[in-house]
C-alpha cells in the first residue's frame, strides 16, 4: 500500500472542505480589519443585496407569520389557554421565524448572486490575477460581501419580525375572533429583551454564513460555466443545512441561559 492511497479515506475530501470553509471564515473575521476597508464596495453590495432581498422577504413573513399564529392560535385554544396566544405567537415569530425566514432568503437571492459574481471572476482567472498583483481577493472581494449580508440581515430581521408580528396579530384577532387587550397584554408578561437580542444575534451570524459559504464556493467552482451554476446550488443547500444546524445549537444556548419569563 502506497502513501497515497493510504491517506484516502471516506470522508476525506469532505473534512478537507470543512475546513477550508471554516478557514475563510477566519480570515474574514481577520481580515475586517485590516485597512484599507473597501467601504464603496461594501455600500454597493449592501445596496444590491436590500434590493434583492427586502420584497420577498416581506411577502414571505406575511404568511410565515400568519401560518404560525393560526396554527398557535388552534392549538392554545383547545388547551383552553387562549389569554397566552399572543406570547407564543410573537415569541415564535421572532425567535424562530423571523431570523429563519431572513437568512433563507439572503442565502437564496444574494448569496446565489454572490456566488455566481465571484464563480465568474474564478473561471475567468480574475482571481489569479488579482493575487499576482498582490492583492487580497479576500480582503477586496470576499469581506465587502459578507459584512454586507450581515447588515442587511439584521435590519431585514427586524423588517420580519414587524411584518410577523402586524400578519399574527391580524388573523388571531381578526380571523380567529381573539381579543386585542389580551393579545397584546400576554406578549407584554411573557417576552423579555433578550428575545430580541438573539432574534438579531442569528440573523446576524446566518448573514455572516450565508456570505461566507456563498463567497467559498465561488472562489473553488468546478471547471466550466456549468461548475458555476453547480457551485450556486450547492452553495444555497450547504447554507440551508448550517442554518439549522446552527440555529438549534443557539436556541439550545439561549434556552438554557436567559431564564424563561413568568407572567
Amino acid at each position: 500500500m502506497t502513501a497515497t492511497t493510504a491517506v484516502k479515506f471516506p470522508g476525506r475530501g469532505m473534512l478537507e472542505q470543512t475546513g477550508r470553509l471554516f478557514a475563510l471564515g477566519l480570515d474574514v473575521i481577520r481580515l475586517s480589519f485590516h485597512r484599507p476597508f473597501q467601504t464603496r464596495e461594501f455600500i454597493q453590495q449592501a445596496w444590491f443585496i436590500a434590493g434583492v432581498s427586502i420584497l420577498p422577504t416581506m411577502l414571505v413573513s406575511i404568511p410565515f407569520g400568519a401560518v404560525v399564529s393560526l396554527q398557535l392560535g388552534s392549538l392554545v385554544s383547545q388547551l383552553g389557554a387562549e389569554s397566552f396566544t399572543g406570547a407564543v405567537s410573537v415569541l415564535a415569530i421572532i425567535q424562530q421565524a423571523s431570523p429563519i425566514v431572513t437568512a433563507l432568503i439572503v442565502a437564496g437571492a444574494a448569496g446565489a448572486a454572490i456566488c455566481a459574481d465571484i464563480g465568474a471572476r474564478t473561471i475567468r482567472e480574475e482571481i489569479d490575477a488579482m493575487e499576482v498583483l498582490g492583492v487580497s481577493a479576500v480582503q477586496r472581494l470576499v469581506v465587502p460581501r459578507v459584512l454586507a449580508c450581515m447588515l442587511v440581515a439584521m435590519l431585514l430581521n427586524g423588517v420580519v419580525s414587524v411584518v410577523g408580528v402586524l400578519g399574527g396579530y391580524f388573523f388571531n384577532v381578526i380571523l380567529q375572533d381573539g381579543t386585542p387587550g389580551a393579545y397584546l397584554a400576554s406578549f407584554s408578561a411573557l417576552a423579555q429583551l433578550p428575545d430580541l437580542w438573539i432574534s438579531e444575534i442569528k440573523a446576524i451570524l446566518f448573514g455572516f454564513m450565508a456570505g461566507v459559504v456563498a463567497c467559498y464556493r465561488g472562489l473553488n467552482p468546478p471547471p466550466g460555466p456549468k461548475g458555476v451554476g453547480d457551485a450556486v446550488n450547492q452553495s444555497v443547500v450547504i447554507t440551508f443545512l448550517l442554518l439549522f444546524f446552527i440555529n438549534f445549537i443557539l436556541t439550545a444556548v439561549y434556552l438554557t441561559v436567559v431564564p424563561p419569563k413568568t407572567g
